[in-house]
């Protein structure tokens, strides 16, 4: 490269390939040097280093980008949201640079001295799991992977609630045709889908029901259903920081009698009959392979006319978060999101009555604001106490995961069943004003 040459003239071409024009943003590179954005700069790509372009070079895509982002050899300043939307909607979801795209990329990090031995990952990248997916073992390195980060960190992101899933932003005795509501707090809207799953599963028919909740992470569905209307609670995880947690929360709370937290996988429940079954965020580390599997395991411990609650994220025909993506190597190895047609028919195969489909994919967009907000705010804190890289995969993840709850991309749905008596009867009710 001349003395005279700028990177961003060496990587104009490039830019063009892949925009079309100008890119949707600033491109700021360490020389200086900087390409400026085809109209209103929603913010910047900042590329401080050839250490990005070598990661790019070697993962082609959102995996090489997103392992530079990690490694701060890469920034976006601005508005994460902005910055995030801008790309996705300049560049489709499916756009390759093709041939062309691959020589300039080629090209300009060579003609930068960019290429050179392959970089390792960022060290809080997962590594590839061993063994045959979705088994016990496998599945355990999965989620110690993902949840046990420390739970200092988690509560600084989800708040008080410490609740890891989606909430419902209205008011918790609302008709259910109220959008989401943006004013409510994140802690009230916690609250209010606590409810809401607790009044969809009867416990406030009568107290002392008895209630399995599966992934109950830090104990927050458990301590509510037990709290407000009797239950006597039965929390599963295989997160051992959770457990630990949730047991002393329990504890705190004056709970301990009614309120027991098992560090167990499902798979191994057998012999127990519940009233009803609360399984939130869960379902999507269990893959369709194992779908029958696990919605056979749930009806086996639920007595007739129990109800099973099933909150999971979905996407229209599936999807399986490759594992060499971003979210398949940094977030949830091994993850995948089924279609809520296909869950409905899995839990017709393992003997449920469907009886209620919600959908709330606004209301995760409106949580995931809310976790990143929490994030930014803390930003100091949550990197002392997991760390830069930690914390960026964090960002990154939470906010074009809001992104995608946002244009429809993603789903959230909560499936309602039941387990009919031999002579029909379901127990519910007839419409669904009696849980809102």
């Amino acid at each position: 490269m001349g003395k005279s040459t700028t990177v961003a003239a060496a990587f104009t071409p490039l830019l063009e390939l892949a925009f079309g024009s100008r890119p949707p943003l600033r491109f700021e590179f360490w020389d200086g040097s900087a390409v400026q954005p085809s109209g209103d700069n929603p913010g910047t790509m900042v590329i401080r280093s050839k250490d990005a372009l070598n990661h790019m070079v070697w993962a082609p895509g959102e995996l090489g980008l997103g392992r530079a982002y990690v490694a701060g050899t890469v920034d976006l300043e601005g508005d994460i949201f902005q910055v995030l939307r801008a790309l996705q909607s300049a560049v489709p979801g499916d756009a390759r640079l093709g041939v062309a795209g691959a020589w300039h990329a080629l090209g300009a990090a060579r003609r930068l001295g960019a290429l050179t031995r392959r970089p390792q990952p960022p060290p809080e990248e997962a590594r590839p799991p061993r063994g045959r997916q979705h088994t016990r073992h496998r599945d355990a390195a999965v989620i110690s992977h993902h949840y046990d980060v420390g739970n200092d960190f988690y509560r600084l992101v989800l708040g008080a609630s410490m609740t890891y899933s989606c909430a419902r932003f209205a008011a918790a005795d609302d008709d259910g045709r109220a959008a989401a509501d943006p004013t409510v707090s994140l802690e009230d809207a916690q609250r209010a889908k606590h409810d809401l799953v607790c009044r969809k599963l009867g416990l406030t028919e009568r107290p002392g029901m008895r209630l399995l909740d599966i992934g109950c992470g830090w104990g927050s569905m458990a301590m509510h259903a037990a709290s407000v209307y009797g239950a006597r609670v039965v929390g599963v995880t295989i997160s051992g920081t959770q457990a630990e947690l949730a047991r002393k929360r329990i504890a705190e709370a004056g709970l301990s009698a009614t309120v027991e937290i098992r560090q167990t996988d499902y798979r191994d429940l057998r012999g127990e009959q519940f009233d009803a079954i609360s399984s939130i965020g869960m379902f999507e580390h269990v893959g369709a392979n194992r779908a029958d599997e696990y919605f056979d395991t749930l009806r086996a411990l639920l007595r007739p006319e129990g109800r099973l609650l099933n909150h999971a994220i979905s996407s229209a025909g599936g999807s399986k978060i490759r594992p060499r993506s971003f979210i398949g190597r940094y977030v949830f190895p091994d993850g995948e999101l089924l279609d809520v047609g296909e869950v409905v028919l899995a839990m017709e195969r393992a003997g449920f009555e469907v009886r209620d489909v919600e959908a709330l994919r606004e209301h995760y967009a409106l949580t995931l604001r809310e976790w990143v907000a929490n994030l930014e705010t803390g930003w100091d804190q949550a990197v002392s106490l997991a760390g830069e890289g930690r914390a960026r995969i964090w960002r990154i993840y939470m906010a074009a995961s809001a992104l995608g709850f946002e244009d429809g991309g993603l789903g959230l749905h909560q499936v309602l069943g039941v387990i009919p008596t031999r002579q029909g009867r379901s127990g519910l009710p007839a419409t669904r004003r009696a849980w809102g």
